[in-house]
């Protein structure tokens, strides 16, 4: 995974030069249109002040964004940072004032009520104000491009930890599973059984769905239903006649998708700790339903008969489960799922109501 958010809102040197020539820009005419009405020359006038003020906007905006906030503000430091920041547009007041007044004209304020040569009470009121919008466009502008910079680093990781999630849940499925069934097909093939070739061709079949089929997001319904059949098949031959398993099928498959090996992973754990750990006949039930856009999936496996397995049953099953669980809040919306987990007759039930149109 790239991650180019830095780089997709990164802010270079070029972008400052153009943000602020643009607003260098607007004011300037805007300014020498309103003193055409006040001043003799007023566009020489307006370009001289904002040559002086310009830098006063500019260095208060960054003493502010990269300064006051992360110091002050973003630390909770509220009344520090409204005292500095208050302070420091005064000062900047008293610079432009004095400045315009020696290098400009004594008439420092055209556009105000009436001529003044001295700071008036409201003439600073009326700067500070003026420069509390500079600082708050800029800041906004800063606020804004950082918001959309961790927005994208969270979408980001969110997709990142949705594949670590789904390449977790392959490597889930359990490696003595296939070791197994490996040593099932060398006896097979040593007796030199008619089911061998059959065998492997099932094997193969998932390892390839397995490794190949899973990288998308979504998959089709019918070739999740075909893994997990598969995978039903080599554990029947496994455990012969104590296996009983039933797989109920209702409604239209086709044209339906749901995230790859999410419904393997519960079969997987009602093989882990239903089958592998009860001695005898084994019965694991199986109902997937669809109605419209939703698929009803159900599946219930007894509970370990075992003290020693019953003990460690929730925490061991729990992981996995908790790994789906995760990846269907990260892959569906909150409307778009329920998962139910309990236990019900001494079988361990799992029912997901999921969206697959």
């Amino acid at each position: 995974m790239n991650f180019n958010s830095r780089q997709l809102y990164k802010v270079s040197l070029i972008h400052h030069i153009i943000f602020w020539s643009v607003y260098f820009l607007f004011n300037f005419f805007r300014w020498g249109s309103y003193f055409s009405e006040v001043k003799e020359l007023p566009y020489l006038y307006s370009l001289r002040t904002n040559l002086l003020g310009f830098p006063i906007h500019m260095i208060l905006c960054y003493l502010n964004i990269y300064v006051l906030m992360p110091k002050l503000a973003f630390k909770k430091k509220y009344i520090s940072y409204i005292f500095l920041i208050l302070s420091a547009i005064f000062l900047m007041v008293l610079v432009k004032f004095n400045l315009t007044y020696y290098l400009v004209s004594t008439d420092v304020w055209p556009e105000g009520p009436k001529p003044i040569s001295n700071i008036t009470l409201n003439y600073a009121i009326e700067m500070m104000i003026g420069e509390l919008y500079v600082i708050t466009f800029a800041t906004a502008i800063k606020i804004t491009l950082d918001f959309l910079k961790e927005h994208k680093r969270v979408a980001d990781l969110e997709k990142v930890q949705l594949e670590t999630e789904l390449l977790f849940l392959k490597t889930q499925i359990s490696p003595h599973f296939f070791f197994n069934t490996l040593n099932n097909i060398y006896s097979l093939a040593v007796e030199k059984s008619k089911k061998t070739p059959k065998i492997i061709l099932m094997l193969s079949e998932l390892m390839r769905y397995l490794l190949y089929e899973t990288k998308n997001k979504q998959q089709s319904l019918e070739n999740e239903i075909l893994c997990i059949q598969n995978y039903l098949d080599l554990e029947r031959i496994r455990h012969n006649e104590n296996l009983e398993v039933n797989m109920y099928i209702s409604g239209d498959i086709q044209d339906k998708h749901i995230a790859p090996i999410l419904l393997l992973s519960f079969v997987e754990n009602a093989f882990k700790h239903g089958a592998y750990k009860n001695i005898g006949e084994v019965k694991i039930n199986i109902n997937l339903i669809i109605k419209k856009d939703f698929l009803y999936f159900t599946i219930s496996n007894p509970m370990p008969k075992l003290t020693e397995h019953k003990e460690s049953f929730n925490h061991s099953s729990g992981i996995g489960l908790e790994n789906v669980k995760k990846r269907l809040a990260l892959g569906y919306k909150e409307n778009d799922y329920k998962l139910t987990i309990g236990n019900k007759n001494n079988l361990f039930v799992v029912k997901l109501k999921i969206k697959v149109s």
